[in-house]
């Protein structure tokens, strides 16, 4: 009971935590810091495909060992 109450502490930590981590803009950024107009270096849109076939994939091989093992029952 300890180890599975220990778990749900550190998930609703890392739950709550992630607003804490995210820096916060400057307007007054005189030493040349993280704030320009670059554009952004990777975005996430172009291989969002590959995402959701990796998921499906996964999903697949799951739903196979489990029907394997005998917890869901095949129909």
């Amino acid at each position: 009971m300890k180890n599975n109450l220990l778990k749900y502490y550190i998930a609703a930590f890392y739950l709550c935590s992630n607003v804490v981590v995210f820096a916060q803009p400057g307007n007054n950024d005189g030493g040349g810091g993280l704030e320009g107009t670059d554009p952004a270096g990777a975005p996430i849109d172009d291989y969002i495909w590959v995402l959701a076939a990796i998921g499906l994939v996964y999903v697949f091989f799951r739903m196979r060992y489990f029907v394997q093992k005998g917890s869901i029952s095949k129909e």
